[in-house]
């Protein structure tokens, strides 16, 4: 790895983290602050420094490393202030905790065919279970379309099935698409909700995608977005795919595949 964007409350905070990352010391790399950050009022407001660190080339026949200006949208939360949850004392559950129930029950799982009725039941079924599991208190109910089936849970602790960033809630949702095209007939699209949560967050990806089109086309510089699941990003990409100024495309491997908007 030759070049490493870290953030952090100072300049020189993420310059310690990236040098520490590529494994260099500063005579050995050039800096580039992509965003100073701001301090904001009592953490209002407050935003990290941003900063793109390469390693410099030692081979005096090397070319010169090229590196790419770009502007780094603001850290995008997807439990931002417009989609907060309740604050809770007891520890999130782990994600890799949360697989390791997805295995437990997968194994008792038999191959035998299904129907779409019985698939559908077996995954709300699932995640009654891995709730309780996670010693969370719920109850999931369904809500059926021609192509997608909406797994609603109810409950008084919403932020631990969110999780930090959604981490959680988006993993039930991987599992329960897996569980669902395994057994049902149809080719059904899963969809596991909490409260409002999926509507707050479709309002939020609006409002981000329209500041990062007003963004480039102010600067005509590109924007990376934070990394985010395949689902958010293709919201995004529909929504900016009406606005004739920008183009949009995804990078980087999933976990961390991120979206990059830039201009025409």
């Amino acid at each position: 790895m030759d070049k490493y964007t870290a953030q952090a409350e100072t300049i020189e905070e993420a310059t310690q983290k990236a040098l520490k990352k590529l494994g260099i010391t500063r005579k050995e790399a050039s800096i580039e602050i992509i965003d100073s950050g701001r301090k904001g009022i009592f953490k209002i407001g407050k935003k990290d420094a941003i900063v793109m660190v390469t390693k410099m080339a030692t081979d005096n026949n090397a070319k010169e490393i090229f590196q790419k200006t770009a502007i780094k949208e603001e850290t995008f939360s997807p439990v931002s202030d417009s989609i907060r949850v309740e604050t809770v004392q007891e520890k999130a559950p782990n994600l890799s905790e949360v697989n390791h129930l997805e295995t437990d029950h997968l194994s008792t799982v038999t191959s035998t065919e299904r129907n779409d009725e019985q698939a559908i039941k077996m995954v709300a079924d699932y995640l009654q279970d891995i709730t309780q599991k996670m010693g969370i208190s719920s109850t999931v109910t369904v809500e059926e379309t021609t192509d997608q089936i909406v797994f609603q849970i109810e409950t008084e602790k919403a932020g631990l099935i969110i999780g930090k960033h959604g981490k959680v809630l988006n993993a039930l949702q991987s599992l329960a698409q897996v569980l669902l095209h395994r057994h049902a007939q149809t080719k059904f699209v899963a969809i596991v909700n909490v409260g409002d949560y999926r509507e707050r967050r479709e309002n939020a990806l609006r409002e981000l995608a329209e500041r990062t089109a007003l963004k480039v086309r102010r600067t005509k510089q590109p924007v990376f977005l934070e990394p985010m699941p395949a689902s958010e990003r293709k919201q995004i990409h529909f929504y900016l795919s009406k606005d004739d100024s920008v183009i949009t495309h995804s990078e980087g491997n999933e976990p961390h595949r991120y979206l990059v908007v830039e201009s025409k």
